[in-house]
């Protein structure tokens, strides 16, 4: 009957590969479940191997996975004496964004510095940055009058 002989974490080398060796004579048929479901072969996830007597070494490849992709992995190894499995955790991304509680609530574990705001310091702000806008825009308005103005004037009494 088939024997499962590794079954290792997922590593990255170009992609992620939980690598695997599969001893059987004949030579086992192999599948993969993930959490339980039979786990079908896309652009994403496929699996590669090669026949080498009677061991059968490979990778099961993840191109870019997600956290969508996290859990449980499962190979099944299977011919006509009998089928053998085993399980691995597959981790690779964290999710984005923390548990949902209720249908609209979220609760932040982590908040950034600047989506801190004070809200008796907001008004203030504001009305610091539209100052300053407003300056610089008095100031260019006058700058073009007066390169307009005295710009055209010829240097030294020379005319052109």
């Amino acid at each position: 009957p088939p024997r499962i002989l590794t079954l290792e974490e997922p590593v990255l080398h170009m992609d992620h590969c939980i690598a695997f060796a599969v001893h059987g004579n004949p030579a086992p048929t192999l599948h993969w479940l993930h959490n339980g479901q039979v786990l079908r072969e896309t652009e994403i996830i496929r699996m590669e191997f090669y026949q080498q007597g009677e061991v059968s070494e490979g990778c099961l490849l993840f191109n870019k996975p997600t956290h969508y992709n996290n859990g449980n992995y499962t190979i099944v190894a299977t011919n006509q004496l009998g089928s053998a499995n085993q399980t691995i955790k597959g981790h690779f991304l964290e999710k984005p964004f923390p548990a949902v509680s209720g249908l609209f609530s979220f609760q932040m574990q982590y908040t950034p510095k600047f989506l801190c705001v004070d809200s008796k310091a907001f008004p203030f702000q504001v009305s610091i940055a539209v100052g300053l806008a407003a300056f610089a825009c008095v100031l260019l308005v006058v700058l073009f009058i007066m390169i307009n103005k005295y710009g055209r004037r010829s240097k030294f009494g020379m005319k052109g």
